[in-house]
């Protein structure tokens, strides 16, 4: 069984109905934690060594935030920077983290529509997520294809709850070990995948 650590970024949490919704019960599912990030440190001052013990108990690892100016809140960029070091997670002497898998969790505002080569925000959401991958790739982990909702804004409660469902889904199917890597990559999101195996079965 994988253990897999949702590393949660949202400065206005309490504001985000779509995030409450996706997050609610997350805790109480075997093999998950829930880390909160703002919650744990307000002051951005990140505990290192506890960061890094949590790495080491979990082999999957969810960046779970809202899309802001293109990339992640400021201080999960802060906790990358300073958790994962040159000489511990990277490097030639660093494998602290290898062979682990990453994968982003991302709340965007557009749809999906305007995140496309010719509409409004020119790039696809891969695209602005390479850093991510990169990072991902240079620490020797595997990534796993974003699990994103869109359109948050427009979503009705049954879409929210929609929504909720598909990401407990794939938790469960993580946690088992349920997925054939190279066959989730070959899709552009995470969702994508869910969808396509629930038209299989």
């Amino acid at each position: 069984m994988n253990r897999v650590l949702i590393l949660f970024a949202h400065p206005r949490f309490e504001q985000s109905k779509t995030n409450r919704t996706l997050l609610a019960g997350v805790d109480k599912i075997a093999g998950v934690t829930l880390h909160d990030l703002y919650e744990e440190y307000p002051d951005f001052n990140i505990n290192i060594a506890q960061e890094r013990a949590l790495l080491q108990e979990h082999s999957i690892i969810l960046f779970h935030h809202p899309f802001y100016m293109y990339s992640a809140p400021a201080l999960l960029k802060q906790w990358m920077d300073v958790v994962l070091e040159y000489g511990w997670a990277r490097g030639s002497k660093g494998n602290a983290v290898k062979g682990k898998t990453a994968g982003n969790v991302l709340t965007v505002g557009g749809t999906r529509q305007v995140y496309a080569h010719g509409a409004l925000h020119r790039f696809t959401i891969r695209e602005f997520l390479v850093p991510f991958e990169q990072s991902a790739d240079l620490c020797k982990m595997k990534y796993l294809p974003p699990f994103v909702v869109h359109g948050t804004h427009l979503l009705t409660d049954k879409q929210h709850h929609q929504y909720a469902a598909r990401y407990f889904e794939m938790l469960s199917i993580l946690i088992a070990g349920a997925y054939d890597p190279e066959e989730v990559n070959r899709f552009e999101y995470f969702n994508d995948w869910l969808e396509a195996r629930e038209r299989r079965s």
